[in-house]
């Protein structure tokens, strides 16, 4: 079973930077396709941003322009730079992979993936 651990979450101000980072258990690009999801309470959980292994990336039109996301193969690690934050990305932060194909249309709904990390609470004030 895939492993997942995220962490780099905290408090910021409006306009600051974060980076997210998800350890996994296995080669990042073993996994055709990683992403972050995040939910705030009373809200369902919503892709982010996601990243196969063509290194192809997918973002929420809320965030893009804000936020990149990267992998480090050598270092097993999937990554969430987050600049620029509002108060609106308040929320837990998850990370989540599938092993059975590639990022596609469905790359933002939850059931497209098999493994989920137990999330890092990003909290950003006005």
């Amino acid at each position: 079973q895939v492993q997942l651990v995220e962490s780099g979450g905290g408090s910021v101000q409006a306009g600051g930077s974060l980076r997210l980072s998800c350890r996994t258990s296995g080669y990042v690009y073993n996994w055709y396709c990683v992403a972050w999801f995040r939910q705030a309470p009373g809200k369902e959980r919503e892709g982010v941003a996601a990243i196969d292994n063509l290194a192809t990336t997918h973002y929420t039109d809320s965030v893009k322009g804000r936020f990149t996301i990267s992998g480090d193969v050598a270092k097993n690690t999937l990554y969430l730079k987050m600049n620029n934050l509002k108060p609106e990305d308040t929320a837990m932060y998850f990370c989540a992979a599938n092993t059975w194909r590639a990022c596609d249309s469905t790359w933002a709904r939850t059931t497209a993936y098999g493994d989920w990390g137990q999330g890092t609470q990003v909290t950003v004030s006005s």
